[in-house]
């Protein structure tokens, strides 16, 4: 699998972690317009092949790992969902960077 699409399976998944865990309730708009939506405009882009999708992949992860990590520490009920997301934040940086550990120790495939 080409890590084009391995990116944006893990940010298709980001984007239905949050879907599911704050797109409901008074603010469900908003939810979906900030927390939904980049995900699943970087899962097409890195799915078509946009070059720089890995790395703004990869800079959003960051704040998706911290999210997750104030959450969890933070929210004893929303442990779960947030280390859900600390799990896929990880995927993301990890997909993000196969081409160059691809290249760095030598992998062609």
């Amino acid at each position: 699998m080409r890590s084009g699409r391995l990116l944006a399976l893990a940010l298709f998944a980001v984007a239905v972690l949050y879907g599911l865990w704050l797109g409901r309730g008074a603010h469900a708009l908003a939810a979906m317009l900030v927390l939904v939506l980049p995900p699943l405009l970087l899962a097409v882009a890195a799915w078509r092949g946009w070059p720089r999708a890995g790395f703004v992949a990869g800079v959003a992860a960051l704040l998706w790992f911290s999210h997750g990590v104030m959450l969890a520490w933070s929210e004893p009920a929303q442990r779960m969902p947030a280390l859900l997301l600390v799990v896929l934040a990880l995927a993301v940086v990890f997909a993000s960077s196969l081409d160059g550990i691809r290249a760095r120790f030598g992998d062609t495939r």
